[in-house]
């Protein structure tokens, strides 16, 4: 409660101040958000217009981001403890999904009405992509505007309307804010019988597994090296306040990450805490963890087969293909993949190998807006980005007409001769 009213005090990671505050909201405003929505819906000014119509909201969204992309940055940081760099970067990727997804709404006009040649002189059919109606869009923390955008710029796109973030310049009830707890907002616009579509990116026991290289497989032959170096590299790695120009790791976004608690009961379990696994000493407020690299794994330890979202390391070794490619699949999750070798074979029998959504060879995490983004097992359903990400949006609807001067007779009439 703040000042006697429902609010969520929003808590700068790096200071344990509180910054700022947001409502959190009720099963009321869980409502007015959605009948919004469908009001907006119902207007001309929207629920009847063409893509290209839609081109210039999200063009101007795209322009404003980049207008004040070094405030929204600065906030980005405030609030998740990502370094200004990340966060500028995530602000260009803002930008550019906008400005990808108004040409896809452009190009969606020619696509709006495809007909379809039954080679059938009594028949004429044609295919109807029509957006999906009201979608509520419930997004995660650690990439809080760019994974909103993955969601709200295709959901525009089709045309329907969201509820989510507001951005100036659309017209009323379109995009709707809502701000709480899972159990609360979350819960009641995920069952709301007035929304036709929920779109969720999530972790833990609600959804999926999000980005990671939390789990390092090496070769044995070469791990003493690999460990060397990577060991070298890490005692490089500065930790300080995110809004600090040359930062390279800031906090974790909150004390409710429980990243030490983990790294504790890892050691508990049986691995080596090779370097890290302790707060700075440095640094007295912030909810910092060095970062952290952990050797004598196995895959029954929680530290392995559990999402930490924090800056640590599990390093595992193994002999031969058959034995990695059994350890990377060895689990709930399957996201995504990367292999490094300089072997093109050994990449292409990996890539075949691999149970995730995503493979990356010879790189790890480039996010790029024109493919899929989503993973198989527990790490989700479909995908955000591409044209698949706009697809999910969309209704399609069969019409087909029966064009015929004759009498529509598909059963015949019964006879009068029993």
């Amino acid at each position: 409660m703040v000042n006697g009213e429902n609010r969520i005090p929003i808590i700068n990671p790096a200071t344990e101040e509180i910054i700022g505050d947001i409502p959190a909201a009720t099963s009321e405003d869980v409502d007015i958000a959605v009948e919004a929505a469908r009001r907006a819906l119902a207007r001309d000014d929207w629920g009847s217009t063409t893509g290209a119509q839609r081109v210039k909201y999200l063009r101007s969204i795209a322009a404003k981001i980049l207008e004040r992309k070094s405030e929204l940055a600065t906030l980005e940081s405030l609030d998740s403890g990502k370094t200004l760099f990340e966060s500028a970067a995530d602000m260009d990727d803002v930008a550019a999904c906008f400005e990808y997804y108004a040409d896809l709404a452009e190009a969606l006009d020619s696509k709006r009405k495809t007909p379809v040649n039954l080679h059938l002189d009594s028949f004429k059919t044609y295919v109807l992509s029509e957006p999906l109606g009201v979608v509520g869009l419930i997004t995660p923390w650690n990439y809080p505007l760019l994974m909103a955008t993955w969601k709200v710029a295709p959901a525009l796109a089709a045309g329907c309307a969201a509820i989510l973030k507001p951005e100036d310049g659309l017209p009323p009830g379109v995009l709707n804010i809502l701000t709480g707890f899972g159990p609360e907002a979350g819960a009641l616009l995920s069952s709301h019988p007035r929304v036709d579509k929920i779109a969720f990116t999530g972790s833990g026991p609600t959804g999926t597994k999000i980005m990671t290289a939390a789990a390092q497989l090496v070769k044995e032959t070469i791990a003493s090296e690999f460990l060397d170096r990577l060991l070298q590299w890490t005692k490089n790695i500065k930790i300080s306040d995110p809004l600090e120009e040359d930062c390279e790791l800031g906090p974790v976004v909150s004390s409710g990450q429980k990243v030490l608690k983990f790294i504790s009961n890892a050691k508990n379990e049986g691995a080596t805490i090779l370097y890290g696994g302790e707060r700075p000493q440095q640094l007295k407020k912030g909810y910092y963890v060095q970062p952290t690299i952990i050797t004598d794994v196995n895959t029954s330890m929680e530290i392995w087969k559990e999402e930490v979202f924090g800056p640590v390391l599990c390093v595992k070794t193994f002999k031969t293909e058959e034995e990695a490619i059994e350890l990377a699949n060895d689990t709930k999750y399957g996201l995504a993949s990367a292999i490094m070798s300089k072997d093109v074979e050994r990449c292409e029998r990996f890539r075949k190998a691999f149970q995730s959504g995503i493979i990356w060879i010879n790189c790890s995490q480039p996010t790029f807006h024109q493919v899929p983004w989503g993973g198989k097992k527990r790490s989700g359903f479909g995908r955000d980005l591409g044209e698949w990400g706009l697809e999910k949006y969309l209704n399609i609807k069969q019409v087909t007409q029966y064009t015929s001067d004759e009498p529509w007779a598909f059963y015949k009439s019964p006879s009068n001769n029993h």
